[in-house]
């Protein structure tokens, strides 16, 4: 874990070792996002939708319970 140093107006420096890895370039805008007692500061992604594919299950989807449950609804 390496550690920064918080400048008089808030500010810090990521070290250049992530800022490669991630791709954070001077202009770049950062996502910050507080959870519990920790702050994730979170790069922006270059093809959102391709990376979150994969991260839902594909079973059990409830879409077609769903949809039958509405047309036995309907026909009330």
């Amino acid at each position: 874990m390496q550690t920064v140093k918080v400048l008089g107006k808030g500010q810090i420096v990521i070290p250049a070792t992530l800022r490669n890895k991630y791709g954070i370039e001077p202009g770049i805008q950062l996502q910050i996002l507080e959870y519990g007692n920790m702050i994730y500061l979170i790069p922006p992604d270059a093809d959102p939708i391709e990376n979150a594919m994969g991260c839902l299950t594909e079973a059990p989807s409830l879409t077609n319970e769903l949809i039958k449950e509405r047309k036995r609804d309907s026909q009330i």
